[in-house]
């Protein structure tokens, strides 16, 4: 089987392990970027959720600044900054800040859902009006905020002029494909917990892509899940992790990152079964040879331009591990 050549990228959604502490989750967190920068990952995104007690990215600027300080080329993104939670302009002055402390190396990944349930939402939303109807309007004004000085008008982010910070669309249905398009952005789909509209989307975006002055052509990234090891076997194992992470979803239950168990059938009914398989059907996952088979398949039907690979496995050696053979298999090694 050919090489894929392909850029690959890491999302973290910083999640507490059973046994760890906030503190020891962040610690996890950019021990994760150190050990993936080395392995030559093209980026780092963190994710936003809010009163999540087993997730610590809720600050996702602020753990950012952190991995940068901790990190030495690799670039640093958010995966992604939920707009409808924030003002553009206090998101152009963070992001211009840190793209003026760390030039090239900071990436701005927007999405338009809350990253929380409706009562949160409502308590972080900026006004009481819907703001997710705003979204293609906020897209616009941060691409202002980040252009050159000419284009500005009376209110400007200082520092954040002329930085042309890189922004990215974030999409799990159709809606933001259309506007990434419009834009002329690239966009990235989360099939790593929404898979059922990601070919749909993939068409639209390219499809319907407008060149720009960001790009010429569509880049077009897939986010998925990557359960890597050893053998077929260990990988099934390890992956009872991530099916206690989305039975966590499906139950909206608390629990830390959990140690894999023989058995999730004595875990989940049969109907929580199939949602949770559902939600991370986008998956690849097994041994060295079996996640290159599988990702040749991927790409011999979307060809897409760069993976974002999450891998929701307890142990962090073995995190780490799944990581660098995604990244053999890409290499060709």
């Amino acid at each position: 089987m050919s090489n894929i050549q392909i850029p690959v990228s890491v999302l973290n959604l910083a999640p507490i392990r059973k046994g760890q502490n906030a503190k020891e989750a962040i610690d996890s967190l950019v021990d994760l970027a150190q050990a993936t920068e080395e392995m030559g990952y093209s980026r780092y995104w963190i994710a936003e959720h809010h009163n999540m007690p087993t997730l610590v990215s809720s600050a996702t600027s602020i753990l950012i600044k952190h991995t940068l300080e901790h990190t030495n080329h690799i670039k640093v993104g958010s995966g992604g900054i939920m707009l409808p939670n924030h003002s553009p302009l206090i998101i152009a002055e963070q992001f211009g800040t840190m793209a003026t402390l760390y030039p090239d190396r900071i990436d701005l990944g927007l999405g338009r859902a809350p990253g929380t349930d409706m009562m949160t939402a409502r308590a972080l939303r900026r006004s009481q009006n819907d703001t997710v109807y705003t979204f293609p309007e906020d897209v616009n004004a941060l691409l202002t905020y980040f252009g050159p000085e000419e284009r500005q008008s009376y209110v400007k982010a200082h520092p954040g002029v002329g930085t042309k910070v890189p922004i990215y669309i974030l999409g799990s249905s159709t809606d933001s494909a259309y506007l990434a398009a419009k834009l002329g952005l690239p966009y990235v789909f989360a099939s790593h917990f929404a898979p059922t509209h990601m070919e749909e989307a993939i068409s639209i975006y390219r499809k319907r892509f407008e060149p720009s002055e960001y790009l010429d052509s569509p880049y077009m990234m897939v986010c998925l899940n990557v359960i890597a090891a050893e053998s077929d076997e260990e990988a099934k194992r390890e992956s009872t992790t991530m099916q206690q992470f989305f039975l966590n979803v499906v139950r909206n239950s608390q629990n830390p990152l959990s140690p894999p168990v023989e058995d999730m059938d004595l875990i989940w009914s049969r109907q929580e079964k199939e949602v949770a398989m559902s939600m991370s059907s986008v998956t690849l996952m097994g041994s060295k040879d079996s996640i290159k088979e599988q990702l040749a398949n991927f790409q011999k039907k979307y060809n897409v331009d760069e993976i974002m690979a999450v891998s929701y496995i307890y142990d962090q050696d073995k995190q780490k591990r799944s990581y660098e053979i995604l990244k053999e298999v890409v290499d060709g090694k």
